[in-house]
């Protein structure tokens, strides 16, 4: 049986790896190391989209999960929350559109969409982190993980 709870922390794993990938990707294609930046950037778009298999697979099955931080946090935590899922949506078809023009061989096309594509990646997986960071670290969800259970017993 999946524990999805168990997710939460995967996806700012996920996110975390996806924001290295990213940074070495960038790393490489300024020393020119083409093949390597190649490699990143293709990673950084696997780990991405498991994420999001995951992200929805968590959701699904968990639910919403409120904030339950108060006073001035909390415009701070919905401020990152809204700019993060905003940019998260758009980051969407540039990604798709900056990776079609790298693999078609169009770099002058790519170079000019990857400029702008680069760094909202960057802030949306960055973002991530801190999101989780802050509704499952700092303040701990109101939920409670259910416990697993017990051997020879079977739920309905």
């Amino acid at each position: 049986m999946i524990d999805y709870y168990s997710l939460a922390p995967l996806n700012s794993i996920l996110n975390a790896i996806a924001t290295v990938l990213l940074t070495a990707g960038f790393v490489f294609i300024r020393k020119r190391w083409v093949r390597a930046h190649r490699a990143c950037m293709l990673s950084a778009f696997v780990v991405s989209t498991a994420f999001f298999i995951s992200y929805l697979t968590y959701h699904y099955h968990v639910g919403d999960v409120r904030f339950q931080g108060h006073g001035v946090v909390r415009p701070i935590y919905f401020t990152i929350l809204i700019s993060h899922i905003t940019l998260a949506v758009a980051i969407v078809p540039l990604v798709l559109i900056t990776l079609w023009r790298a693999l078609s061989g169009n770099f002058i096309r790519h170079r000019r969409i990857a400029r702008w594509t680069w760094p909202i990646w960057m802030y949306v997986s960055i973002t991530g982190v801190v999101v989780y960071v802050m509704c499952y670290r700092m303040y701990p969800p109101g939920y409670k993980v259910p416990l697993p259970a017990a051997p020879g017993i079977h739920s309905s």
